[in-house]
């Protein structure tokens, strides 16, 4: 009965558009009241999921790397040294977009950031280029979300903090099914651009190549300082994400693109973006102790045991649920809330940590392009001034092409562990 207070609740607060934030704290204090609890245990759980775990720093850190980077010139730096390289492959600029994304995925850890700042350059380009609008949107809506898979990963954060694992082993379970998607993303893209006989650019020479190359070589060493000083045990992926910070600051000041007088911007908008994901972390943490609390997991893994024949079939129906709730509900919101309800389900199943981590955020990432939450598309509205209705229909192709990339993923396994086995030895 109060489990049923507490997600009914929940549930008709969403209905009613209240932010997720204040819908998980209302409905948790609705619980706690009703259970005749102390209140001040909110203050204190929400205090303990965001001031107890150090892998959380990394949050603003990587949020503020992504800020300097799109207003610093590195981003477009990154687009111009793509589609040097892919440009004159028959949908050219559609490959310069996915390569691009690829690229800064190494050094923002957000789809917002990529498609905010690197996917503002990318519409223009394609425009000028005669690239039609519905096209454009869609492939620079859909290469986005590569940048919380392939590492760092804002998501991956989160959900390291929350269920308890390796944010280095998660980070690298990311490259490949990464990889994986800009494939088949270039696949579709290619298809696509030779029924419609957009253009190609002109194959850049050696020359040019070289001269973007030196271009645009401190920019893409970023992602290589960032994986190369995990991987090696250099640093950890907090320090990373500080890293990542210095080092872009440094090569925008070098670039000349921003100055100090940029630096108090930067910082509110990074305190900005911060503040509604920390605020979503603490609530979501009472929420989920409310969760662990009524042994809500424990109920839930005893029924998909009792239910499902086996593993694979527990992986499909959690897909399917994960995808629902990203239809409407934000992904930090999503994971905070889910990681702790299913991973006592997966742990019973025997499905490796990292690799239930990577499908729940890659599951979550399409849920970024669709509605009715679909963030990357209000940001793509906003940026391009096209109705949200309308991005959310031209996008569509690309949702089913990551869903099938999402199935490979799920049901192989070693797509994801393979890395994190090879170089991680514990």
């Amino acid at each position: 009965m109060m489990v049923a207070l507490l997600l009914g609740s929940f549930f008709l607060l969403i209905c009613l558009k209240t932010p997720i934030s204040f819908s998980l704290l209302i409905s948790s204090l609705l619980y706690l009241i009703a259970a005749d609890i102390s209140p001040i245990v909110a203050v204190q759980r929400m205090a303990m999921g965001v001031g107890d775990s150090f892998p959380l720093m990394a949050v603003p850190f990587f949020i503020l790397a992504g800020n300097i980077m799109n207003s610093g010139g590195i981003t477009r730096r990154i687009f111009d040294f793509a589609n040097k390289v892919v440009g004159h492959i028959t949908g050219g600029l559609g490959h310069a977009n996915i390569l691009a994304s690829i690229i800064f995925s190494g050094m923002s850890g957000t789809a917002i950031a990529d498609a905010g700042g690197l996917g503002a350059i990318e519409l223009k380009a394609m425009k000028d280029a005669g690239y039609d609008e519905d096209f454009s949107l869609a492939v620079t809506g859909a290469s986005s979300i590569i940048g919380p898979i392939i590492p760092p990963s804002v998501p991956a954060v989160v959900f390291g903090v929350i269920g308890g694992v390796s944010i280095g082993r998660l980070f690298i379970g990311g490259v490949v099914p990464g990889f994986i998607m800009g494939l088949a993303m270039a696949i579709f893209v290619y298809l696509e651009s030779k029924r419609k006989k957009y253009p190609k650019t002109k194959r850049a020479t050696i020359k040019e190549i070289v001269f973007s190359v030196k271009e645009s070589f401190f920019t893409l060493m970023t992602p290589v300082i960032i994986l190369g000083g995990i991987v090696g045990g250099v640093f950890t992926p907090t320090e990373a994400a500080m890293i990542a910070v210095v080092y872009s600051l440094i090569l925008s000041f070098v670039y000349k693109e921003i100055g100090i007088k940029d630096l108090p911007r930067l910082l509110m908008e990074t305190i900005d973006g911060t503040v509604s994901v920390m605020l979503i972390v603490g609530t979501a943490s009472l929420f989920g102790w409310i969760l662990a609390s009524a042994q809500v997991p424990q109920m839930l893994s005893s029924f998909f045991l009792n239910v499902m024949p086996n593993k694979y079939v527990a992986l499909l129906v959690i897909n399917v649920l994960l995808f629902v709730v990203g239809t409407f509900m934000e992904t930090i919101s999503a994971i905070t809330i889910l990681t702790p309800v299913l991973m006592p389900v997966a742990a019973n199943f025997g499905i490796d940590p990292v690799h239930f981590g990577i499908v729940m955020i890659l599951n979550l990432m399409i849920g970024l392009l669709t509605p009715p939450v679909g963030m990357v598309l209000y940001v793509l509205a906003g940026v391009s001034k096209v109705p949200f209705e309308r991005i959310a229909k031209v996008v569509m192709p690309y949702v089913l092409t990551l869903g099938i990339v999402l199935l490979f993923i799920t049901f192989i396994p070693d797509i994801v562990l393979f890395l994190p086995n090879l170089l991680f030895k514990n």
